[in-house]
């Protein structure tokens, strides 16, 4: 089964990505794929705000991390043209804006990292980082880089 049937058994859909700032959604460099931060975004608009732990709960900004992922997936898919050439889910970097003495960022970037696996299966599970922070962009709950292993566009069959 393909990713993209993966994606339509799931009832997911890849959001489309297009960088607002000066930046580009993401660099390869050899089969490593190195994906800019995103945001809890839909068509700009941030979904979720807050501090963790005192404007959000884990469970809400555990939402807000599966969007961030697929906001991810959108960056993917502008620079590999198709999310087939993913190879592996390397690194997940989590940042999660927390509250004073909050500590549960792990519980949180888990929204991230379930729906990866969900999609990807083995492939989707990855090492990864969950760092709290006192401020992420437009008052994003939850920020999200990743580092992806791509194989040649040859290397799979749509």
């Amino acid at each position: 089964m393909g990713i993209y049937d993966r994606l339509e058994e799931l009832g997911i859909q890849v959001p489309k990505i297009e960088p607002r700032f000066h930046f580009i959604p993401g660099v390869q460099v050899g089969d490593l794929l190195f994906i800019s931060g995103q945001t809890p975004e839909i068509d700009g608009e941030m979904q979720y705000a807050g501090r963790v732990g005192a404007d959000l709960d884990v469970e809400t900004a555990k939402k807000a991390a599966r969007l961030t992922a697929l906001n991810c997936l959108g960056e993917m898919e502008v620079v590999l043209g198709s999310l087939e050439r993913v190879q592996r889910i390397v690194r997940v970097i989590g940042y999660v804006r927390s509250a004073e003495n909050f500590g549960e960022q792990p519980l949180v970037i888990n929204g991230a990292s379930e729906l990866l696996t969900d999609i990807f299966g083995e492939a989707g599970q990855h090492a990864r980082a969950a760092l709290g922070t006192s401020e992420l962009p437009f008052g994003a709950p939850v920020e999200l880089e990743m580092i992806v292993q791509v194989r040649e566009p040859d290397a799979y069959e749509i």
